[in-house]
């Protein structure tokens, strides 16, 4: 794994999911469908979109930096995309760089004919894979661990092409939801765990796979089911669908963090709605948290279901005490040396008028780094609250995540280097608390969690990662033996 780039949030102090997938095959506008679906996650990836077509002969494809709508909004682009077969991606790159070169869906032309591939998620040991790749002489085109699939697939000895992209994900650690493209159809698939989030659906004769169930309100599908963990879903221009289960029965792991902040509150995830769930996760906050005060106040937008909850459960007035401007996008232009203007206050302003003289709860949905944090209490002090008190809708987060999501190094994470109470100075609250983890687990419909068998991925807030990382492995040797040789 090679998520080595620095943490790209303006405040470094938000996690961000790397991408969001769509795919559609016998419909007649595929790729109009596939930018309305992208559209639909644009909250999943910002950086890059990109989408391929295929019309029975040809595979098409365009990609380009920015947002969906900066690719895809003319009659023009979607015309250089034909066909009734295509897939998308949208982008927040982990691993790899930003850069043409890394845009998905990535394409190849294999000896057994055109290969298309859009990846959510992480391979843990990509770089392991690939210095082997390269050993046998393959030449890779991008920095992306999507790649290393490609390769596999076409290495692969395997007759068919379904066969050969299970022999290749045989070699592969960590987490991916996948579509692909092939001159036979297209096939989705999640790792057998279910870490990252894929749901099928149809449109007419058409069938469709997305991320979250959002995109399909968006383009008029009907959610059917999601891709099961370890499913393959075989879709041919018949319209025959084919489900395999290659690697054995495992127990599910889906990404917790999916409830809590990445996933849309419209959509359905894990048979829940994300909205209810993250209710819930404010309720359950305020039943183990409670704080005399006078205001509940969202830390918008993320916060807003959670303090709503948190409202509702403990009888202290929900208001919105902080306004975001919605108009602060990667072109903002940056003032100049001589203004001094915090990134925080350009999203967000105190609603002085409510929060002078008032004693306010704060939520949040996570703390990363905390600076934000501590700008946003800072904010509400010189707003005139006379106490501010921070609750966080998820358990602290002290891990790095190796699978699709964007943190900083764990050096970095705030819960790793200090225990609440030093946090709590540290964003100088007048108090700090965060949900425990099975009161996160019963907010999202579960069990508390049963160490021995977790019923989610919560190694960002546990260190419990459910796969091998063999890339980190790797690089924590060499590490040490750089140390012991300095020190020899």
């Amino acid at each position: 794994m090679n998520i080595t780039h620095p943490f790209r949030d303006e405040d470094g102090d938000k996690l961000r999911e790397e991408c969001g997938v769509f795919g559609a095959i016998n419909a007649s506008d595929a790729a109009a469908a596939t930018a309305l679906g992208l559209h639909a996650l644009q909250h999943r990836g910002q950086e890059a979109a990109g989408i391929t077509s295929f019309d029975g002969g040809e595979f098409y494809q365009r990609r380009g930096l920015g947002q969906v709508a900066e690719n895809f909004s003319s009659s023009e682009a979607i015309s250089e995309l034909p066909g009734f077969m295509a897939a998308g991606h949208v982008r927040y790159s982990t691993t790899g760089g930003s850069g043409l070169r890394n845009i998905q869906p990535l394409y190849a032309d294999l000896a057994s004919g055109g290969f298309s591939v859009a990846h959510n998620g992480n391979i843990s040991n990509a770089g392991t894979l690939r210095q082997e790749l390269v050993g046998k002489g393959a030449i890779f085109q991008s920095t992306s661990d999507t790649e290393v699939i490609i390769h596999l697939v076409a290495t692969s000895r395997y007759p068919t092409m379904s066969d050969r992209l299970i022999d290749a994900l045989r070699l592969i650690e960590g987490a991916y939801a996948l579509i692909v493209m092939t001159p036979e159809g297209m096939i989705a698939c999640r790792d057998p765990l279910g870490i990252r989030p894929l749901v099928m659906g149809k449109m007419g004769d058409a069938t469709v796979f997305a991320s979250e169930t959002v995109a399909f309100d968006v383009v008029g599908a009907e959610f059917v089911r999601q891709v099961e963990p370890g499913e393959l879903v075989k879709v041919d221009f018949d319209g025959n669908i084919d489900s395999l289960h290659p690697f054995g029965n495992h127990s599910p792991r889906p990404c917790i963090f999916e409830h809590v902040y990445f996933s849309r509150p419209d959509s359905i995830f894990d048979g829940r709605s994300v909205y209810a769930a993250r209710k819930a996760i404010g309720e359950q906050l305020a039943i183990e948290n409670p704080v005399e005060a006078d205001l509940v106040v969202p830390v918008p937008d993320s916060g807003v279901p959670a303090a709503i909850g948190y409202a509702q459960q403990s009888g202290v007035p929900f208001e919105l005490g902080i306004i975001r401007s919605h108009y602060v996008g990667r072109t903002f232009i940056q003032p100049s040396d001589g203004v001094r203007h915090s990134s925080v206050k350009r999203k967000h302003n105190a609603n002085r008028a409510l929060v002078e003289g008032k004693r306010i709860v704060l939520i949040d949905d996570s703390i990363v780094r905390g600076t934000t944090s501590m700008k946003i209490v800072e904010m509400m002090r010189e707003a005139g609250a006379t106490e501010v008190h921070f609750r966080v809708a998820s358990p602290p987060t002290a891990h790095s995540c190796f699978y699709g999501v964007d943190t900083p190094e764990r050096s970095k994470l705030l819960a790793a280097r200090m225990e609440i109470e030093p946090m709590r100075e540290f964003i100088r609250a007048d108090s700090l608390a965060f949900v425990s983890i099975d009161g996160l687990y019963r907010a999202v419909g579960h069990e508390p969690r049963d160490a021995a068998c977790p019923s989610f991925c919560d190694a960002c807030f546990t260190g419990d990662y459910p796969t091998p990382l063999t890339d980190l492995a790797n690089r924590e040797r060499r590490d040490a033996q750089l140390s012991f040789d300095k020190v020899a």
